[in-house]
């Protein structure tokens, strides 16, 4: 099985002044993240803009962003959806794509039942030999994929983890509990990182990983090494870069603050607009109190 690391960075999807999607930019942020502290990169995921994005320009992010990494870091594609059918197809020709693994999210809108959860998950996984990872953002699918669900999806051998964005702390507690020692829980919020890893988490799934993804590295390692002191010390300093990457809906704040930075990624796709100019104000203020891992664009 690959190794798929502790930090994985949710990338921003860069578009051009057109809002078109802007590939050699992708393929130089994808590179600047694993020099700065990622494992790897999740394409096309809640911050790529995936609900924007056309299933063309998902394959083709998939094979340029792969391209670029070649071994030096994985790439993790989001395939699921709310249409099974159409995230089987999208699971197969991301396999073909160069994919190393893939991001299935709970169906959003329709509402399934846990049942109706298991057959949709064991679908799609049945169509590929790619390691899957389920993802629980109960925030934004207003369902919750329950702990008991993830413990029996987990016998299914492609299902490798999760990413946990509930806030749920006991039902993390309870899938950790519930299921073998190589299952992989990554906490799906920044902020929830350390909480996870003291439950037995493996590691985040990440935005603010664009902006300190060395630092939020080196939290995990401090915390798996036993300095937990450390380790919660950098989980305090980086709370407030974390609270501000969602001051209005991802990933508007982070594609403003990449540009703060020095690395232009472009704006949102509608229906997301930049952030208001009080919330620029707020996330400039914020990113002054750090020093940031990303590398400038060349």
């Amino acid at each position: 099985m690959i190794e798929l690391g502790k930090v994985l960075t949710a990338m921003v999807t860069p578009f051009d002044g057109s809002r078109n999607v802007d590939y050699e930019q992708a393929k130089r942020l994808a590179v600047a993240l694993v020099n700065s502290g990622s494992d790897g990169i999740v394409v096309s995921g809640t911050t790529g803009e995936s609900p924007t994005l056309s299933k063309e320009e998902k394959l083709r992010l998939i094979t340029e962003v792969k391209s670029a990494l070649g071994a030096h870091g994985v790439v993790v594609a989001g395939t699921g959806g709310n249409n099974t059918i159409e995230s089987i197809k999208l699971t197969e020709e991301a396999e073909n794509a160069g994919a190393d693994a893939l991001l299935l999210v709970v169906p959003y809108y329709n509402k399934p039942t846990q049942d109706g959860l298991f057959e949709h998950f064991k679908a799609i996984v049945g169509s590929t030999s790619l390691p899957c990872i389920l993802y629980n953002v109960p925030g934004r699918t207003v369902t919750n994929l329950a702990a008991d669900m993830t413990i029996k999806l987990s016998k299914i051998d492609n299902i490798i983890g999760i990413k946990e964005a509930s806030g749920n702390l006991e039902q993390v507690a309870k899938i950790i509990e519930g299921t073998d020692d190589d299952f992989l829980v990554y906490s799906g919020e920044d902020s929830d990182t350390l909480p996870i890893l003291a439950l037995g988490g493996c590691g985040v799934i990440s935005v603010v990983s664009h902006l300190v993804g060395k630092q939020l590295s080196e939290m995990i390692q401090r915390f798996c090494s036993g300095d937990t002191q450390t380790a919660a010390q950098i989980h305090r300093r980086l709370l407030p870069l974390m609270k501000v990457m969602f001051i209005v809906s991802n990933p508007s704040p982070l594609k403003y603050a990449l540009g703060v930075v020095g690395f232009p990624v472009g704006g949102p796709r509608l229906p997301l607009v930049e952030p208001d100019e009080g919330s620029k104000s707020q996330i400039e203020a914020v990113l002054r109190s750090y020093d940031i891992d990303l590398t400038q664009a060349r």
